[in-house]
């Protein structure tokens, strides 16, 4: 559910952006609405009301929420007032090494690798296992940093926001679904066996 929800404003993001550009006018305001810089714009909105109504539901957002939010936000307000999508192309690469340095930073600061604090609460591993998927994933950050970097300054815009919204999306979920069956024999598990059950195959 929770990554559903981080997808959401891309997902805004590509649909504003499929759009054919329209004046609008509101309150006798008009307003440009489709293309890229729309988009960015309902990028910012559309990531303020998601992670704000995460923050609202669980009191808080953990340090990726944070890094993505304000990544958008750093990134789409020179977009929109430059009206020049390189910045906006720079924060996906930006964003996966920032990611890199905090999966690294934790080998070293505090008592868990990043990743056993996203996944220790439903895993129970041994250290060893932890750190090398952290390592794994340190390395995952960085290559798909590059490739965003390539994507976004070699391709056509068409190309490097279907390959933004999607192509990131299932890179990822493809990456996970790989670790399942390392991660699959530490799953914990709650013994179901009722007590009287167990009492009489004794």
């Amino acid at each position: 559910m929770k990554q559903f929800l981080d997808y959401i404003p891309l997902l805004v993001f590509f649909t504003v952006w499929m759009m054919d550009e329209r004046v609008v006018s509101l309150a006798g305001i008009e307003h440009t609405i489709g293309g890229v810089f729309s988009a960015a714009e309902f990028l910012i909105v559309a990531s303020v009301l998601t992670y704000g109504s995460i923050f609202l539901m669980q009191r808080r957002l953990d340090k990726f929420q944070w890094i993505t939010l304000g990544a958008v936000v750093l990134f789409c307000i020179p977009t929109i007032i430059f009206r020049d999508i390189a910045y906006l192309k720079l924060k996906a690469p930006i964003v996966n090494w920032i990611f890199a340095t905090v999966f690294l930073g934790s080998r070293f600061i505090g008592e868990k690798p990043a990743i056993e604090h996203m996944m220790g609460h439903a895993i129970n591993a041994p250290r060893d296992v932890w750190l090398k998927l952290n390592t794994v994933w340190i390395i995952y950050f960085i290559v798909m940093g590059i490739i965003n970097l390539v994507v976004a300054f070699t391709l056509s815009e068409a190309h490097w926001i279907q390959f933004k919204v999607f192509g990131n999306m299932i890179f990822t979920f493809g990456f996970i679904l790989a670790q399942m069956p390392t991660l699959s024999k530490y799953i914990d598990t709650e013994d179901t066996d009722p007590p009287d059950t167990r009492k009489d195959s004794a």
